[in-house]
């Protein structure tokens, strides 16, 4: 009787010490894959990041672009005008003294 006891006290506690193991081991294996998981969510969020930035400075030198080039029409025109102007009074100062010389 003392034996088949034994051997029943002996049959609980492998089957504690086994039903811990199979608690405690996926406990250890989810804190893996979840820090494995953080890593992965990282870089997942420092891509995303670059892409946004880069849609921004796409952005930004597209506007840039567009500004430079109404500037630069703005600035031709103004030239163009400015030039024209000094064009008519050097042909009016020319015709004043064309009369003086005549």
């Amino acid at each position: 009787m003392r034996a088949i006891l034994g051997h029943a006290i002996e049959m609980k506690r492998l089957l504690l010490i086994g039903t811990l193991a199979a608690l405690g081991l996926p406990g250890i294996y989810a804190q893996d894959t979840g820090a494995k998981q953080d890593i992965k969510n990282a870089g997942h969020d420092t891509k995303d990041a670059a892409k946004d930035t880069g849609k921004a400075v796409e952005k930004g030198t597209k506007k840039t672009g567009h500004e430079v080039k109404k500037g630069a029409k703005k600035t031709g025109h103004a030239l163009k005008k400015g030039t024209n102007k000094a064009a008519g009074a050097t042909e009016n100062g020319a015709e004043k003294v064309k009369e003086k010389t005549q």
